[in-house]
C-alpha cells in the first residue's frame, strides 16, 4: 500500500454519483493517496459508473481504455449502479481489476489493500464483490467539494417508486435517508470550506425522512428538511435538484419564495405529456397534478427557471401521444428540457410491454424535444432581459471568459477575471449572445460575499 500514491476518479451521471465519488476520494485521502485528474498518471482509477442509459453503459469501456493509455500497469476500479446491476459483465472488460456493488463501495480501500497485499492473484479477470440489493438497506452520508463551485450534498438514497422504465431500485435499494442532525452537520462543514452554493441530491429527495432497514416512517419530511437547511449560517445558495410532482408540496414551493437560501428554480420529471403513458410508466400522478405544480411555483415566482425530464418513444408511444406531449410541453411555463430517449434495461416490466416504438422513430422524437428545449430556455432568458438577478461565478477559464450562474440558473457570461471566481454579484441582464448565453452589467462593484 505505501507503494501506491496516486488516485484518480472519473464520475459517470449524476449529482448523487459526484457527491459519493467525492466521499470515496477522501477514504482515500485518509489512506495517503494523492488525488490526481483522470488525464494523468496513476496508480489506482476508479469509475463511478451509471446505467440510466445505454451511452452510459457503452461509455465505461472507452474510460477503460482512456486510464489503461496513460498507465497500463494501474489497478482500475469499477463502483456504482451499472456495478451492481452487471458486476461480471463489468470485471469481463479487459483492464478492469475490481467491481464493487452497492454496499461495497464505500469500502474500496479496504478491498485494494487486500487486493494489492495478494499479488500472486491473476489480473486477467476483475474481483467482483456486490451484494444482493435488499442488502442495502443502511445509509451512507456524501457531500462533493473542491470539484467546483457549488456542493452536491446527498440527503436520500435509493427509491421505493416502481416506474416500469426504471432500474435505479435495483441498483441502489430501498428508500432511506440521512439524519436530519447529520445533514445539518454536513451542510455546515460545507459552507465552512468557503462554498456558496448546495444541491440537495439523492434518489427520491422528495421522500426525505424514511429510516434505515425498511423503516418506512418519516422521522422528518422533505418540508422539514428545507425549513432547517434556510437556517445554515454561511450557506448563501440552497438549490433543490429533481423532486418527483407528486411530491412537491404548496408548502415547499412557498417557503421557497419567502425563503433566505432557497433559489427559485425547480427540475421537475414528467416523462410523459400522455396519461396513458404515464399510467403505462406507473408514475405516481397524471399530467393535470403537474399543470397545477407548474402553475403554482409561476404563481409565487415568476422568475423562477423549471426544468422537465421527459422520456420518448416508450413502448405503446404513438405518433398522436407524442404529439399531444409535444403540445403540452409547449404551452407549459417551462424553461428547459432534459430529453431521454427511451431504452430498453434488463430486468424492468417495460421491456415486456406491447407497442415497441423503432429506434429511428425515437431518435426523430428526442430531435424535436430537444429543438423545443432550446426554444423554451431562449424564450425564458429573453424573458429575463432588464431584471436584475445575483450571479455566482464558476471557477475555469472557457475561451478568456468566466461563466456563472443566476439564482434562477441563467448562465451569463463575461470577460475572465480570476477575481471573480467563486463570488456572487448584483447584475443586470443586458443582451443574449450569439451562444446562447447572457451578457451583463454590475450594478454594483461589491462581492457580496
Amino acid at each position: 500500500m505505501n507503494s501506491i500514491k496516486k488516485v484518480a476518479f472519473y464520475t459517470l451521471g449524476c449529482k448523487l454519483n459526484f457527491s459519493e465519488t467525492s466521499t470515496i476520494a477522501r477514504s482515500f485521502k485518509n489512506e495517503g493517496f494523492n488525488r490526481v485528474d483522470f488525464s494523468e498518471n496513476a496508480d489506482i482509477y476508479v469509475i463511478n459508473t451509471c446505467s440510466v442509459t445505454d451511452n452510459a453503459d457503452k461509455r465505461f469501456k472507452t474510460i477503460v481504455r482512456q486510464a489503461q493509455k496513460v498507465n497500463p500497469e494501474a489497478f482500475i476500479v469499477a463502483v456504482g449502479c451499472y456495478a451492481q446491476l452487471k458486476p461480471h459483465e463489468l470485471a469481463n472488460v479487459n483492464g478492469v481489476d475490481l467491481v464493487l456493488g452497492a454496499t461495497e463501495k464505500f469500502n474500496v480501500t479496504s478491498y485494494i489493500n487486500d487486493l494489492l497485499s495478494h499479488p500472486e492473484r491473476s489480473r486477467g479477470v476483475g474481483e467482483v464483490h456486490s451484494c444482493d440489493i435488499d442488502e442495502a438497506d443502511f445509509y451512507v452520508g456524501s457531500y462533493s467539494v473542491g470539484d467546483r463551485t457549488r456542493a452536491f450534498l446527498k440527503v436520500q438514497d435509493g427509491c421505493d417508486y416502481k416506474c416500469t422504465y426504471c432500474t435505479i431500485p435495483l441498483a441502489r435499494g430501498i428508500s432511506r435517508s440521512d439524519t436530519l442532525s447529520n445533514v445539518l452537520k454536513n451542510a455546515k462543514e460545507i459552507s465552512e470550506q468557503n462554498i456558496k452554493e448546495i444541491v440537495l441530491t439523492g434518489v427520491n429527495i422528495g421522500d426525505y425522512g424514511k429510516g434505515e432497514f425498511g423503516n418506512k416512517t418519516h422521522e422528518h419530511t422533505f418540508f422539514e428538511l428545507v425549513q432547517a437547511l434556510d437556517n445554515v449560517e454561511g450557506i448563501e445558495r440552497l438549490r433543490i435538484s429533481s423532486i418527483e410532482p407528486n411530491l412537491l408540496k404548496n408548502e415547499t414551493i412557498e417557503f421557497v419564495s419567502q425563503s433566505k437560501s432557497f433559489v427559485p428554480h425547480f427540475h421537475v420529471p414528467l416523462q410523459s405529456g400522455h396519461n396513458d403513458i404515464l399510467r403505462l410508466m406507473k408514475r405516481r400522478y397524471l399530467r393535470e397534478l403537474y399543470v397545477e405544480r407548474i402553475s403554482k411555483i409561476k404563481e409565487v415566482m415568476p422568475h423562477a427557471c423549471i426544468g422537465v425530464d421527459v422520456i420518448v418513444g416508450f413502448p405503446g408511444e404513438t405518433d398522436d401521444h407524442f404529439l399531444e406531449t409535444y403540445n403540452f410541453l409547449n404551452a407549459l411555463d417551462v424553461s428547459y428540457l432534459h430529453v431521454f430517449t427511451y431504452s430498453e434495461r434488463d430486468n424492468t416490466e417495460a421491456v415486456g410491454l406491447k407497442g415497441v416504438v423503432p429506434k429511428n422513430i425515437r431518435t426523430k422524437r428526442s430531435k424535436m424535444l430537444r429543438g423545443l428545449s432550446v426554444k423554451k430556455r431562449r424564450a425564458f432568458y429573453e424573458n429575463q432581459i432588464g431584471s436584475e438577478r445575483t450571479v455566482l461565478f464558476e471557477s475555469e477559464n472557457k475561451d478568456g471568459y468566466i461563466h456563472g450562474f443566476t439564482e434562477n440558473y441563467i448562465k451569463v457570461k463575461t470577460p475572465w477575471n480570476p477575481n471573480l471566481v467563486n463570488t456572487l454579484h448584483n447584475i443586470k441582464l443586458t443582451e443574449i449572445d450569439d451562444d446562447g448565453l447572457v451578457r451583463f452589467d454590475f450594478v454594483e462593484e461589491i462581492v457580496l460575499s
